[in-house]
C-alpha cells in the first residue's frame, strides 16, 4: 500500500518564511532594545542636523552673494501679492456697490484701476514663478556639487585607509656570457 504524497512547494516556502521571520524578528527586536543602537541613532541624527544647518547657512549666503531671493524673500513677496489680491477684491466689491448706485463714471474709473491692478498681479506672479524655478535649479546644482564633494571626501578617506599595494617586480638573475672553451 503506497501512500500518495505530493510535493507542496507553497507549504514548504511558507514554513521556511515563518521560521526565518521569527528568528529575524527576535534578532531585530534585541538590536533595537540595545542602548548602543539608540546612541548610534542619536549620533547619526546629530550629524545630520549639523550638516543640514551647514547646508542651510551655505545656501543662504550663496543666494545673498548671487543676489537671488531666499525662501523668506519669496514668502514675503507672496504675502505682498496676497495683500494686493485682497485689495483688488475689495475694489471689485466697491465697484459692484457703485454699479448698483448708478455712478457710471466712477464705476468705469474703478474698473480701469482694477484691471491695471490685475495686470500688475499677473506680472508679479509670472516673475515669482521665474524666480522660484531659478531658485530650484540653483538648489539642484548646489546639491549635486555637495554630493560630488562628499563622494570625493569619501574616496580620499578610503585611499588613506587602504593604501594601494604595488606588485613587486621579480628580481632578474645576472646574465653571464656563454663560456666557449
Amino acid at each position: 500500500m503506497a501512500t500518495n504524497t505530493s510535493f507542496d512547494g507553497f507549504t514548504l516556502w511558507k514554513n521556511l518564511y515563518d521560521q526565518t521571520e521569527n528568528a529575524w524578528r527576535d534578532v531585530i527586536q534585541q538590536t533595537l532594545e540595545q542602548k548602543s543602537f539608540a546612541e548610534g541613532l542619536g549620533q547619526v541624527q546629530s550629524q545630520y542636523l549639523q550638516v543640514q544647518s551647514l547646508v542651510d547657512n551655505l545656501t543662504e549666503s550663496y543666494l545673498k552673494q548671487m543676489n537671488m531671493p531666499s525662501r523668506e524673500d519669496l514668502s514675503n513677496v507672496a504675502s505682498l501679492i496676497i495683500n494686493v489680491d485682497t485689495k483688488v477684491d475689495n475694489l471689485e466689491d466697491q465697484l459692484d456697490q457703485l454699479a448698483t448706485g448708478g455712478n457710471a463714471e466712477a464705476v468705469d474709473a474703478v474698473k480701469n484701476e482694477v484691471d491695471a491692478l490685475k495686470r500688475t498681479v499677473t506680472k508679479l506672479d509670472k516673475k515669482l514663478d521665474t524666480v522660484i524655478s531659478l531658485l530650484n535649479t540653483t538648489i539642484e546644482k548646489q546639491n549635486e556639487a555637495i554630493l560630488k564633494v562628499e563622494a570625493s571626501a569619501t574616496n580620499e578617506k578610503l585611499a588613506q585607509v587602504e593604501p594601494q599595494k604595488q606588485p613587486e617586480q621579480p628580481k632578474k638573475a645576472p646574465t653571464q656570457a656563454p663560456n666557449n672553451k
